[in-house]
Parts: structure tokens; C-alpha cells; sequence
């Protein structure tokens, strides 16, 4: 059993490039600073968290929506969306034993232990009907052209179509008016323990088309 000092297990990428850009685009994220730092190996780190950024794309591609663009790799929008209970116990236990494997038990108790703070702080805030846009990210170099925005519409377009709802949760500050352009209302602000900083979540009400 993977014991958080042993090397990592050996990982086949899905969408490697993809997580590269990820991994650039999200570099002052307090959510993956502290992932990346749980990774008991420090030579392991930048990998392990690419790997987890990979598997996160594939796990939204099965359970979710994942929104790749268009010729270059430069990021990409990870969604998740409501589930049946025995997917969801499914997911969980993939999830569960992708971080055992291949970043570490710290790492899964990390992760844990974030996740379960950050959903405590949105019970009774989102829907379970709620579609959530669990990773955006964009290379740094091509930020501020419009670009991020068509990384999120066409799954906006079709959450406003459905009548849905969808949330966010950010430790940018700096990335909220990107969201409240897109229609995002901030619904609350809590300190996260484990990474030590505040988070913000913003929810979007579906939309009635203008035309």
C-alpha cells in the first residue's frame, strides 16, 4: 500500500498537454499550492499534481462535462454535474484510490480534509441540481484576450437553455469580476483551514435568452 513516502505509481495521461496548461494557469491557487505541497516526495510534486489535474479532466469527461477548446492545447473547464447516488459512490471510490496510488495517503487526507471543510461552508448555499465548475484555467499568456470566457459559454448556453443553475468557488480574488461578468453573484466568503486562506462562492442563475 502506497504509504505517502514511496514513489509514486507509474500514471498513463489522458490529456497531458491539457494538464500542463492547467498547472501554468493555476499557479496561484491556493487549492493546488497545498496539493502540490502534500506530495511527500518534492521532486514528485510538479508531476503528481499534473497527474491529479489529468485525472480530474477524465473523471468530468465520465461523469461531468469537460470543455476542451479548438486547435492549441491552452486550457481547458472541468464541470461536475448531478449524479446518481451509486455513480457517486463510484466516482468517490476511483477518486479515493487515484490519490492513494499516485500522490500519496497525505495527499488523500489533504484533499479530504479540504474538500470536507469547503462543502460544509456551501451546504444549504448551491442546489444539488447545480451544475459546478470545478476547474478553469487558461495559459497565463493568453489571458485578458476574451479567450477564458468561450472555455465556459458554450456550458453556460446550455445550463440557461435547461433552466440550471451553476456555482463556482475560487481562492483568486483577483478572478471574481471575471465571473460576475459572466453573470456570477458572490453568495458567501469562508477561511479554508488546511490551505489557511479565504475562498469565495459565486452562483449564476440560468439565464433567459435576450433574443
Amino acid at each position: 500500500m502506497q504509504d505517502g513516502t514511496s514513489s509514486i505509481m507509474s500514471y498513463e495521461f489522458q490529456y497531458r498537454e491539457y494538464a500542463e496548461a492547467l498547472y501554468d494557469a493555476l499557479v496561484e491557487d491556493a487549492f493546488y499550492i497545498t496539493m502540490e505541497q502534500s506530495i511527500a516526495d518534492s521532486q514528485e510534486a510538479k508531476e503528481g499534481l499534473l497527474k491529479y489535474l489529468d485525472y480530474s479532466m477524465v473523471e468530468s469527461a465520465q461523469y461531468g462535462e469537460l470543455l476542451l477548446p479548438e486547435g492549441d492545447k491552452i486550457g481547458c473547464s472541468i464541470w461536475s454535474k448531478p449524479i446518481t447516488p451509486e455513480q457517486s459512490a463510484a466516482k468517490s471510490k476511483a477518486k479515493k484510490e487515484f490519490l492513494l496510488k499516485h500522490m500519496g495517503q497525505n495527499s488523500l487526507d489533504t484533499y479530504n480534509a479540504i474538500v470536507g471543510s469547503m462543502s460544509a461552508c456551501t451546504e444549504g448555499l448551491v442546489s444539488d441540481d447545480d451544475w459546478y465548475l470545478s476547474i478553469l484555467g487558461l495559459l497565463p499568456e493568453y489571458q485578458g484576450q476574451g479567450l477564458g470566457s468561450s472555455l465556459v459559454m458554450p456550458v453556460l448556453k446550455e445550463a440557461d437553455r435547461l433552466g440550471v443553475a451553476s456555482y463556482i468557488e475560487t481562492f483568486t480574488p483577483r478572478n471574481k469580476t471575471f465571473y460576475q461578468r459572466l453573470g456570477y453573484v458572490e453568495i458567501g466568503a469562508f477561511k479554508e483551514p488546511t490551505t489557511k486562506t479565504e475562498f469565495a462562492v459565486m452562483r449564476r442563475e440560468p439565464q433567459k435568452s435576450k433574443g
